[in-house]
């Protein structure tokens, strides 16, 4: 588990295929008591560590993976957010992420007003069903709060902290992130929708 509040970027030094799968090796920014197979969210995508040298992680990365998220896009010197596993009595000062990463969204506009900045991302309608405004989401691992939202796509408000701090300070429009939606509004709302159902064919 994780709490979405991203410890800092780390950058892609490498990402090669391999014999059904891919190889990322990553330079961290503190792998301080990072053991083998200790859980990494890179870009909010859970991966395993298989390889410690220095600073640089290596990871596995599988082709379910590779088809849900972003990581398949990036290359080596690209940047990446990263977060270790959360630690029993560490405080949850985000809210808790799994790194299943739900769907991807794309970035359609960007605001920039004095240091602050307005994010509107483009999801699908199926995974909209899930996002609500002053709702917790992950964006590519970053824990945030909702803004509005319509049919197909919602806003976010980022303070500099989180613009200095993550990818999301050198986004552009029409990058991609992953969503993480929370999973306790995905029980809560299924299980309305499951209720109306039967209510419907009663």
């Amino acid at each position: 588990m994780f709490t979405g509040l991203v410890e800092g970027c780390g950058t892609v030094q490498s990402f090669e295929p391999m014999d059904g799968s891919w190889r990322l090796v990553v330079a961290v920014p503190n792998t301080e008591h990072l053991e083998l197979g200790a859980s990494v969210a890179i870009d909010g995508v859970c991966l395993t560590a298989v390889a410690v040298h220095g600073h640089d992680v290596s990871f596995d990365v599988i082709p379910e993976t590779m088809d849900r998220s972003t990581i398949g896009d990036r290359k080596a010197g690209d940047e990446v957010n990263v977060e270790r596993a959360l630690r029993f009595g560490d405080e949850v000062g985000g809210h808790l992420v799994s790194g299943h990463v739900f769907d991807t969204g794309r970035i359609e506009e960007i605001t920039r007003t004095g240091e602050t900045c307005d994010f509107r991302i483009e999801a699908e309608e199926a995974t909209m069903r899930y996002i609500f405004e002053k709702g917790y989401i992950a964006i590519s691992g970053i824990s945030l709060t909702v803004g509005q939202c319509d049919n197909d796509g919602f806003h976010l408000h980022l303070i500099p902290e989180t613009l200095a701090r993550t990818t999301l300070g050198s986004a552009s429009i029409g990058d991609r992130v992953n969503l993480e939606v929370d999973p306790i509004t995905v029980a809560a709302v299924e299980t309305v929708e499951r209720i109306k159902a039967q209510e419907t064919l009663s």
